[in-house]
């Protein structure tokens, strides 16, 4: 069975670029490529995806259907996860994760996706303005085509 190793293992080449997918009201599918990568949750200490997103429509999907669909490939393969989501931002305060906690937090998931910055003060100021939120996929299947 693939589990998150595999996730990270098929990311890396590529960057940790994903296909991100949602439901949105009317049972289509809302798909974006975002960076995603693997940490602990916050809560739990069990491994997640973590994502950093902003904006409307994702963010609304997930609220309304806090479930989703990550897709990781490299080449021929390709490997799916499906998971429920927790989402921690401004707009969606969470027990426990004040705005420090958030801001480190928000770091956590940029480089467990394979980010680096050399402005780290810079890059708080832009997730705090752009009201960028954390989301964390506690899987419940992972699968993939395991081609080679």
């Amino acid at each position: 069975m693939p589990n998150l190793a595999d996730a990270v293992e098929l990311g890396r080449p590529e960057g940790f670029l994903v296909v991100v997918s949602t439901a949105r009201a009317d049972g289509t599918v809302q798909s974006s490529v975002v960076n995603a990568g693997v940490l602990p949750h916050p809560d739990t200490g069990d491994q997640v995806l973590g994502l950093v997103t902003y904006g409307r429509a994702k963010l609304a999907n997930l609220r309304a259907r806090p479930w989703l669909t990550v897709t990781f490939r490299s080449g021929p393969r390709w490997l799916a996860v499906e998971g429920t989501t927790t989402i921690i931002g401004p707009d969606d305060p969470h027990p426990g994760i004040d705005g420090e906690a958030l801001r480190l937090l928000l770091r956590e998931v940029f480089t467990a996706a394979g980010g680096t910055h050399d402005d780290w003060d810079g890059y708080d100021r832009a997730m705090a303005q752009q009201r960028r939120a954390a989301v964390l996929v506690t899987p419940t299947r992972i699968y993939s085509n395991g081609g080679s």
